[in-house]
């Protein structure tokens, strides 16, 4: 079962009105966007997700509420283009959780989780091309080293990509996980699971991850109405790195701090944390942050 993490706070951060439009940027199993959706009676909910499965298994319970939304088969990316075709130029908020659906983890065949044996697939969208397979089975030492270290600060990312090259074919998560311990010195292996950040690396090279979030960040910005809320949540230290240091330029100062002049502000955020009761309840919430925009000023 998918949890939505931390949904009261999205809810009160968007600070909805009932004839806004709002985009749910990752749909999942549209968590977020039942309780969006049981808050706008006039407005408009457009939710995107590359798993057409999430698309299919959100709009049965989507239209349980009511008919005020738009499902989009789609990289979150392309929301620009995808919301033009359909006349919005402008909307009220935009909600992004960049942690992968627990639907997808849990099922093994998708390959996502190291804790369970599937085929290397970790494909978000379906219907593309590239699959963690191709990664694991032909992509050369360098190119392994390159994501280990910009992805996920993998420990000793040379010892696993020569190990990984070495072992190859790898057609199983389980065979992946047994090559990377293997490859390391057990008192590491012992401390915590290496497979993990191993598994993130790849996830990230498989859906372009980091370059997704770069756009959606630039034109969410475009996009927002005076008044309109971005609500990022991240799970890990490197994606939550590029929506901070990007808030932070939009909010820092552009004027030279000698001169007596007030500048006045065009964004302002805020940082919440999963209270420790939604922690103990939904222990996938420990590592989120919630990072929230609001565009105070038009250019």
């Amino acid at each position: 079962m998918h949890i939505p993490v931390m949904l009261n706070e999205v809810i009160e951060s968007l600070e909805i009105k009932q004839n806004g439009i709002y985009v749910d940027l990752t749909l999942g199993r549209a968590g977020h966007s039942k309780e969006i959706l049981n808050n706008i009676k006039d407005g408009k909910l457009i939710g995107f997700d590359k798993d057409i499965i999430a698309i299919e298994e959100s709009r049965s319970r989507l239209q349980k509420i009511n008919n005020n939304f738009i499902l989009i088969h789609s990289d979150f990316k392309n929301f620009k283009n995808e919301l033009k075709k359909y006349g919005i130029n402008k909307v009220d908020g935009i909600i992004a959780d960049l942690g992968v659906s627990s639907p997808q983890i849990d099922n093994a065949n998708r390959g996502f989780s190291y804790n369970k044996n599937g085929f290397l697939d970790m494909r978000m969208d379906q219907s593309q091309s590239l699959k963690a397979w191709n990664i694991v089975n032909e992509w050369n030492v360098d190119e392994l080293i390159n994501i280990f270290i910009n992805y996920a600060d993998v420990k000793m990312p040379k010892k696993i990509a020569n190990a990984i090259v070495k072992n190859r074919p790898i057609n199983t998560t389980f065979e992946l996980v047994d090559v990377i311990k293997s490859s390391l010195p057990a008192k590491i292996v012992s401390l915590k699971n290496p497979a993990k950040t191993v598994f993130q690396a790849i996830r990230i090279a498989v859906n372009n991850e980091f370059e997704s979030i770069d756009t959606v960040l630039r034109d969410s910005i475009e996009f927002l109405k005076k008044d309109g809320i971005l609500a990022i949540i991240t799970f890990h230290s490197l994606e939550d790195k590029i929506v901070k240091n990007f808030f932070g330029d939009l909010t820092k100062s552009k004027i030279n701090p000698k001169i007596p002049v007030q500048e006045e502000k065009k964004f302002v955020v805020k940082t919440l944390k999963p209270s420790k009761n939604e922690i103990e309840f939904n222990k996938r919430s420990r590592s989120a942050k919630l990072r929230i925009l609001k565009k105070i000023k038009e250019d």
